[in-house]
């Protein structure tokens, strides 16, 4: 456990309350999170970590961080704990008391030590989540506090003895996963659900949509139903803190890493 939280601009011991029953991003899940990779005293993709929280602020109308609140809290609160080398940094953002202004924003800060992490052997095992429907409309694509649909997600996949579990949209489609977005291959191009399917906005997957272009790889966007993903080559999956993950087998399916390990050689690169 770390050492040292930060909230609102000041460092706290890691187990103070600090959050009343008034909150209301307590009550509601009314507000926003990122989930960061520090690598080596520097914040891993920090540009689009910041404008994801900046859009997501203005949308929900909360006063936004600036980038330097960001940045410098962030890594202030790693050299505290001593996380500096390899972390995971958690920043919530959430509207105030009851009461306040509705503009009135609070922010925590959590970071913990990031382990190397090996690729399991064979590749990852998904199911698809069958009690609840990801909505696609204006606000789907936020990385919410209101997290249920992919917390009930997660736990039936571990109580399946899955990796990781696929959620599905109104429309019967693949939004994305419990933790990460989707990604696809036929032949040679690589395809991912558009956000208009009610997938978080990944950074990660933002990063793979611009950079993979410029390395001679073709990136697609297009809606998938999980029976489609019977017919594809590979498929891997993407979030900021793991980089990219092969999918080895899926309902029955299993997939090649040809292109994945092309995609996986870029992402090091980063890490």
């Amino acid at each position: 456990m770390s050492s040292f939280i930060h909230f609102n601009g000041a460092f706290f011991p890691s187990r103070t309350p600090l959050l009343t029953a008034d909150s209301r991003g307590f009550r509601y899940g009314d507000g926003l999170f990122e989930t960061m990779r520090i690598k080596e005293g520097r914040i891993l993709l920090p540009d689009l970590h910041y404008q994801r929280l900046l859009n997501g602020s203005v949308l929900l109308g909360l006063e936004p961080l600036t980038l330097e609140q960001f940045t410098g809290a962030v890594l202030e609160l790693c050299q505290r704990n001593g996380h500096s080398v390899s972390a995971r940094v958690r920043l919530t953002v959430f509207r105030g008391e009851m009461g306040q202004d509705d503009a009135a924003m609070s922010y925590v800060i959590q970071s913990w030590p990031l382990e190397e992490m090996a690729e399991k052997p064979g590749g990852l095992v998904l199911g698809t989540f069958p009690k609840g429907r990801k909505s696609c409309d204006g606000l789907s694509h936020l990385k919410s506090n209101n997290y249920l649909l992919y917390s009930m997600a997660a736990m039936y996949a571990r109580n399946h003895g899955w990796d990781d579990c696929l959620v599905l949209n109104s429309r019967e489609r693949i939004a994305d996963s419990s933790i990460a977005n989707l990604f696809y291959v036929i032949g040679d191009t690589i395809y991912t659900p558009p956000l208009s399917e009610g997938g978080v906005g990944g950074v990660m997957r933002e990063w793979l949509l611009r950079v993979l272009p410029a390395e001679r790889l073709r990136v697609l966007e297009k809606p998938v139903a999980p029976e489609d993903l019977l017919l594809v080559d590979e498929v891997f999956l993407s979030n900021a803190i793991r980089g990219v993950r092969r999918v080895g087998h899926f309902s029955g399916t299993g997939y090649g890493n040809r292109v994945f390990q092309m995609v996986k050689m870029i992402v090091d690169g980063l890490c």
